[in-house]
């Protein structure tokens, strides 16, 4: 399933919101997940959906914060309070939180940031919403009452520790890490990692933290989603009861940030010190989620290298051996994506010797195009794994955080069968023009990430 991100596609006015979406096929309405939505004074708004399926409910809540709303300097404070807020509140003990859940049942129980948002989530069993929303409620309202010096330098240091498994010493993880900084250089928030720099997060005083969490953590920049079986009046009071009395703040403004162009093709030659194989990537700037060409680009990530018949992985893997693996992705953001193409090669053979076998498929496909039996199949694998996530109330792709995304996105909870009605709308004429506008070669980043070469074993002595 794409991964959903979050982002600030309201505020900047979304883009061309998908393509001209055709009438859904018969019974494509019912994908449509009923809801209700409403908000509290203090701003929070609250969407619920009842599902009786099982006796459990999943509590999501989305802070629409992410390192998009970041400031030079001071980058991996979203990912910094994900953190945090597991750390204790007024009312709850420091590391409670996780552990009282996880007594009672609680499963998908988490905590995520990117670019674009963060949230937290648990599914819980139903005589145990009161709970999860008390909870919730109390590191809202008054986390910064438990906030300590000591609890920040520990959550520093987790941090920084992610970054160094993550980034650092992860294979290929600082060559990736310079590959965002060509395609997004600073000012833009897109550039480096949702992580944060070292530097930053060392950086980070108590107060930078508390200004932080007021100005986006505040009732009126959150939306909390509850899904499953509960009875409707009984839990409209509960969240009245635990979040309504929270203080109301501003709506914070999201970011204004101009679209990146590249003017020139970038080349990155990266030695290696982790991986021991040699890594080519190619990457270009792309459509913002939902708007016009993001579903083409998806369409086309998948003709191109999933399954053993799409194109880079039949010709490079299969046919000419000359890669381990490949992989295309449209990586959908808020304010303007990222596809890439990423080949690892085989012992061996040289990045070049990929680059140029990837650039023969492409340029087949700028020049005759994908064919529709193509796109059927990648529509079908699209429609099958997004479905496939709906079966759950909870976690990631569930019902809950389907609700969330769309509603962060484009204010419409319920937008399943619209977003996959774009899937059907694509054509073979459509990937090909893509192709052809979007992955153009003078405007994208090559990254080569080859490890030092080895010197040759010596011969072994005969004894």
């Amino acid at each position: 399933m794409k991964a959903f991100v979050a982002a600030a596609v309201l505020a900047l006015g979304l883009p061309a919101l998908a393509q001209e979406a055709k009438p859904l096929e018969p019974g494509r309405e019912a994908l449509a997940i009923p809801h209700e939505k409403y908000k509290l004074k203090n701003g929070l708004e609250v969407i619920l959906s009842v599902d009786r399926k099982l006796p459990v409910v999943a509590v999501n809540l989305w802070y629409h914060v992410g390192a998009y709303h970041e400031t030079q300097g001071r980058t991996g404070f979203a990912h910094l309070f994900e953190h945090m807020m597991f750390q204790g509140s007024k009312n709850v003990a420091d590391d409670v939180h996780i552990s009282m859940l996880e007594q009672l049942g609680a499963t998908d129980l988490n905590g995520t940031t990117n670019f674009d948002r963060t949230n937290y989530f648990e599914t819980v069993p139903s005589n145990h919403l009161e709970t999860a929303l008390w909870l919730e409620s109390d590191r809202m309202g008054f986390l910064l009452d438990a906030l300590t010096q000591e609890k920040l330098t520990t959550q520093q240091e987790v941090v920084k520790n992610e970054r160094r498994q993550g980034t650092e010493a992860a294979p290929y993880g600082i060559a990736h890490e310079k590959m965002w900084h060509a395609l997004f250089p600073l000012p833009h928030p897109y550039h480096g990692d949702v992580i944060g720099s070292m530097a930053d997060l060392e950086a980070a005083t108590p107060e930078d933290v508390k200004s932080f969490f007021r100005k986006w953590y505040a009732p009126s920049n959150a939306t909390l989603a509850i899904v499953g079986d509960f009875d409707v009046a009984k839990t409209k009071a509960l969240v009245e009861k635990y979040f309504g009395s929270l203080p109301s703040a501003p709506k914070p403004e999201k970011p204004q940030v101009a679209p990146t162009k590249l003017s020139q093709e970038t080349v990155i030659r990266h030695e290696e010190t982790v991986a021991t194989l040699p890594l080519l990537t190619l990457a270009w700037h792309s459509p913002a989620y939902l708007s016009e060409g993001d579903a083409t680009a998806d369409v086309l990530a998948t003709v191109l290298a999933t399954g053993k018949a799409s194109r880079l992985y039949k010709r490079l893997v299969m046919d000419k051996q000359i890669a381990q693996s490949v992989d295309a992705t449209q990586q959908s953001l808020g304010s303007q994506s990222v596809f890439s193409i990423e080949v690892v090669a085989r012992p061996g053979v040289s990045t070049d010797t990929l680059k140029k076998e990837v650039d023969a498929v492409l340029e087949e496909i700028r020049k005759n195009g994908v064919t529709a039996e193509e796109v059927n199949r990648a529509r079908t694998r699209y429609d099958t794994t997004f479905l496939a996530g709906l079966q759950s109330i909870g976690g990631f792709g569930g019902k809950a955080d389907v609700l969330q995304n769309y509603n962060h996105f484009i204010g419409e909870p319920s937008y399943v069968a619209q977003d996959l009605a774009r899937y059907q709308a694509v054509t073979p004429e459509q990937v090909k023009r893509f192709a052809n506008d979007m992955l153009r070669p003078n405007a994208r980043v090559v990254l080569h990430a080859v490890p030092p070469q080895q010197a040759p074993a010596a011969p072994k002595e005969n004894k």
